[in-house]
């Protein structure tokens, strides 16, 4: 077996590992787990790192298991919660579950026939003919009040160092999510459970309630615990946001273009570290990669490969090629044909925060004129403004340089709605026809 944690470790992806994870990944193909919380239906570039170190297994040797919590999200994480979170209801649980799962198939084949193919799993399957009696009886009996206090997430919580307390709700979340690996364990000889480093009190419950569980069988009882760090910004600021929000995974909460525009706009010191992390780039590709960025910086070269990789693994290549096409748009020498091949989502994500103005499409249908177009929608002060602007060549339509004489109409439509006007190189104005 090759060494995956050696992998793991200069890629900045191993915050806590518990001792002889290494031996055993290096014995024998292992199980692995990893889980996902429903909170949404989606799931966002914060999901990239386990998402990425399933992708790590499979490609190791290893048979990775993603376990979508269709019952833990019933309760809620309190790990790195101030405060209670609000409980789902049951039909928006198993739409956010659904889509989870249609997210993690573009990434891992869950049709797969191999020894080591993905698994996906929902703990709702085995925790819903689960009566709190038999839990209480079968389980709650295996770890003590006091081993479960005694984690971070539980401590801060109740000493009122964040949040107003705990519900036993809650309390309860790690023993629930214990039984998960409990369960892998036994019917899968799931060995060992990974996630980030706010997930150590959760996981290393699970390892010792399947040692505590595995007394009264003739099984070792062993298990593994690896996590991974919480990605951070350099500058302190949460990874994954930008100033509309999460990036997401689904191109119909972000799109390709905004998406790649959120890896070419990091930091130098944030896209050195990002490349090793989020991409499956060689060590000796990475380190030229660096060493060339570093000498001439202003090219962009981390940021650049980094958002190629990162587009074509979540969007694909043509979509990587509309996102670059789009990128030039603003400040390139871009064409008509260019803009009319964005389509709505990516023209708007390029035009965001541009001035805008409602037409009515009647008035298109009887020709539209250029002074008209900007002076009466307050693109521009004055008839004489826009005569000048135009006697200087500074006016175009859709990227195309027009004169006084040009009359908008239907045939300058952009996915049937748009009109792009533009003064000089810089000042972008868009018509909405409605």
């Amino acid at each position: 077996m090759k060494n995956l944690v050696e992998e793991l470790q200069w890629r900045g992806l191993v915050h806590d590992i518990m001792p002889g994870t290494e031996e055993q990944l290096l014995k024998e193909p292992t199980s692995v787990y990893i889980g996902f919380d429903p909170t949404s239906d989606s799931l966002h570039i914060g999901s990239l790192v386990p998402i990425i170190l399933l992708m790590h297994l499979r490609n190791f040797g290893h048979k990775p298991y993603a376990l979508v919590g269709g019952a833990t999200g019933m309760i809620g994480d309190p790990s790195g919660k101030s405060n209670e979170r609000n409980l789902l209801d049951e039909t928006t649980l198993n739409h956010n579950v659904e889509g989870i799962k249609r997210v993690l198939s573009k990434f891992l084949d869950f049709n797969a026939t191999d020894a080591q193919a993905p698994v996906l799993v929902n703990n709702y399957d085995w925790m819903k003919d689960f009566s709190f009696i038999q839990f209480a009886r079968d389980i709650g009996k295996r770890i003590t009040v006091n081993y479960m206090m005694s984690k971070d997430s539980v401590k801060k919580r109740l000493s009122g160092e964040t949040g107003d307390g705990m519900s036993f709700t809650e309390f309860t979340y790690q023993l629930i999510q214990g039984y998960d690996f409990y369960h892998l364990y036994k019917t899968h000889n799931c060995l060992l459970q990974m996630g980030g480093s706010d997930q150590w009190g959760n996981i290393t419950t699970g390892t010792e309630l399947i040692r505590r569980m595995s007394v009264d069988t003739d099984k070792e009882g062993k298990a593994f615990a690896m996590t991974c760090p919480l990605i951070t910004k350099a500058d302190g600021s949460k990874f994954g946001k930008s100033e509309k929000g999460n990036i997401w995974l689904d191109a119909d909460k972000t799109s390709a273009y905004e998406f790649y525009q959120f890896w070419l706009n990091t930091t130098d010191v944030d896209a050195e570290k990002y490349i090793k992390i989020f991409t499956f780039l060689p060590k000796e590709e990475i380190e030229s990669l660096i060493l060339a960025h570093q000498e001439a910086p202003h090219l962009r070269i981390v940021q650049k490969k980094l958002a190629e990789e990162l587009t074509i693994m979540i969007h694909g290549k043509e979509e990587l090629e509309n996102a670059i096409k789009a990128s030039s748009i603003l400040f390139g020498n871009a064409t008509t044909e260019d803009l009319k091949s964005l389509n709505e989502q990516t023209f708007l994500a390029v035009f965001d925060g541009v001035d805008q103005a409602i037409v009515a499409k009647k008035e298109i249908e009887a020709g539209y004129g250029i002074i008209e177009a900007f002076a009466s929608n307050g693109f521009l002060a004055s008839n004489s403004e826009v005569r000048r602007a135009l006697k200087e060549n500074a006016i175009s339509v859709n990227k195309q340089k027009v004169t006084e004489s040009y009359t908008i109409s239907t045939a300058d439509l952009l996915n049937d709605k748009f009109v792009l006007l533009q003064k000089g190189k810089k000042n972008y104005y868009l018509l909405k026809i409605e």
